[in-house]
């Protein structure tokens, strides 16, 4: 009979089975002495610390006790110093290596052995093998103090969805905010530099077991975004490809690759975009006043959302406004189409430039990284009223969108419509952040499909919880839950002294039309 790897749950107080084959007594018990001592000493393999620690408690009483305390002392100096060295050098690291396990300990114990049986039969996440039943066994816990991360292995037939079906009885059952499922096999450390796109995911991320029969349960038992993410100090220079940008649910900080990517903000009116949008431009704050970012910003709503930043800014358009400056509609939607195509002027050259010699963009002061920020992007999409206009825009976008990664020109696009009549070229957006959408549809749009039923009920949140929203990257199947930095207009006056440049301006020139300022 084939071995099913859970924890066999008998189905009533006495089970009897005949046996097939006449063993003698001694022979049994014999054997299955062997494999409770094989099964010991793999589990004192696997956590030697319970045999270490006792060894160490017995010999230190011995030398206590001998006259020797000095020695106790001194000796236990070294790992007490060398844990607070760690500590106080990788919090992250100390937190998830060391305090979550051991809170997670503890709450495996107290929270989930006693009701996880019975919960998995009420759900009927079992599995039935001739008169056995066998039940999903918990593998490990670990608690950030906010989110338990509860290892489950999958018994045979069992997939992701089987439990994502009942993510809300189970945050019920176990008294939880909310319940999210995450494969197992996707996990990288929430510590490692840059995540999985980071260069310790590059190196050892091939060492990492690969358990496509595991999940990880992630209950919210304290939810640490309800509370405003204050301002986050930004890295001098900034490491693109890991930017200290918001708040993760599970208390960590979630860094956002901008290097090589393109990014989607969809959120309602309200939600928070602006958070997002100024959350990395204060990251990128080093870079801009060294020269190695630039920014290309365009505000379709009159210069009103981004106007304070405009000396951080090597181009901004805010199209021309007819009250004021006299200019006509077409006049104030080419300002737009005028500087898209500039930049895909200066993408043709790179392209030209790296022909035969590299593939990627390196950024450097003479080739700066590039960020193009767009806000309400349906007013340069959907809501352009001259066909010829709106034709070059959209040409212009699909051809940054589509090649303007690999020589190092990035669009950040925000909108609140995210249905492809609105924007056609949603697809070539390989990150997209989800904050608080109208419908549960355009969970759909804007993430992927099933990342609601896995936890990203974006429709849900609270109107009182701005720049809080799901984060899903290409080649990921589980969204993360973050919230941005709330940015006043007195931290954005802190960030243009800070870190505008003492130059304002581009070391190649270009022609500035009406309602563009360089």
């Amino acid at each position: 009979m084939a071995k099913i790897k859970g924890k066999e749950v008998g189905t009533g107080p006495v089970n009897f089975r005949s046996p097939t084959v006449a063993i003698r007594l001694k022979w049994v018990v014999l054997w299955y002495c062997m494999r409770a001592v094989i099964r010991v000493a793999g589990w004192l393999i696997r956590h030697p610390l319970f045999v270490i620690v006792p060894l160490l408690g017995l010999k230190a009483h011995q030398l206590w006790t001998g006259g020797e305390a000095w020695l106790v002392i001194a000796t236990a100096a070294v790992p007490a110093t060398g844990l607070a060295g760690w500590r106080w050098r990788w919090p992250d690291s100390f937190a998830q290596r060391v305090v979550w396990r051991i809170r997670g300990s503890r709450r495996r114990f107290l929270e989930y052995r006693t009701r996880w049986d019975t919960t998995m039969r009420a759900l009927n996440l079992t599995v039935r093998l001739d008169d056995r039943t066998y039940v999903p066994r918990i593998i490990k816990v670990r608690s950030s103090g906010t989110v338990d991360q509860v290892t489950v292995r999958l018994l045979p037939g069992q997939i992701l969805t089987d439990y994502a079906e009942h993510s809300e009885r189970l945050a019920r059952t176990f008294g939880a905010e909310d319940c999210r499922v995450r494969s197992a096999a996707s996990m990288i450390p929430a510590w490692w530099p840059g995540g999985v796109e980071g260069w310790m995911a590059r190196l050892f991320g091939w060492a990492l077991p690969r358990r496509s029969d595991r999940l990880v349960l992630w209950f919210l038992t304290n939810d640490p975004l309800r509370e405003v993410v204050a301002p986050i100090p930004a890295a001098d220079p900034p490491n693109l490809h890991a930017l200290d940008v918001a708040r993760r649910e599970d208390g960590l900080m979630f860094r956002l690759r901008l290097l090589y990517t393109h990014l989607l903000v969809a959120g309602a009116t309200g939600a928070g975009k602006g958070s997002v949008l100024w959350s990395i431009i204060a990251a990128l704050g080093p870079g801009i006043r060294s020269g190695l970012v630039q920014l290309w910003v365009l505000d379709p709503k009159g210069g009103m959302e981004l106007a304070l930043g405009r000396r951080l800014f090597h181009r901004f358009c805010y199209g021309s406004d007819p009250a004021m400056d006299g200019a006509s509609d077409a006049e104030y939607e080419e300002a737009f189409a005028t500087l898209l195509e500039d930049l895909v002027a200066i993408m043709r050259r790179r392209q030209g430039k790296l022909r035969g010699f590299s593939r990627l963009l390196r950024p450097s002061l003479d080739e700066p990284f590039i960020v193009l920020i767009a806000d309400e992007l349906a007013s340069l999409t959907a809501y352009i009223t001259d066909p010829a206009m709106k034709k070059r825009i959209a040409k212009a976008f699909s051809l940054l969108l589509s090649q303007g990664r690999a020589v190092g020109i990035t669009v950040v696009g925000a909108l609140q419509d995210p249905r492809k009549e609105v924007l056609p070229f949603r697809d070539l957006f390989p990150t997209r952040l989800a904050l608080r959408l109208a419908e549960a549809e355009q969970v759909r749009l804007v993430l992927a499909d099933g990342a609601r039923e896995r936890g990203a009920r974006c429709d849900k949140i609270p109107e009182t919880l701005p720049g809080v929203g799901y984060v899903a990257v290409d080649g990921e199947t589980e969204p993360i839950r973050v919230r941005f930095s709330h940015i006043t207009d007195e931290d954005i006056a802190d960030l243009v002294d800070t870190y505008a440049p003492d130059l304002v301006g581009a070391r190649e020139h270009i022609p500035t039309p009406e309602g563009v300022a360089a």
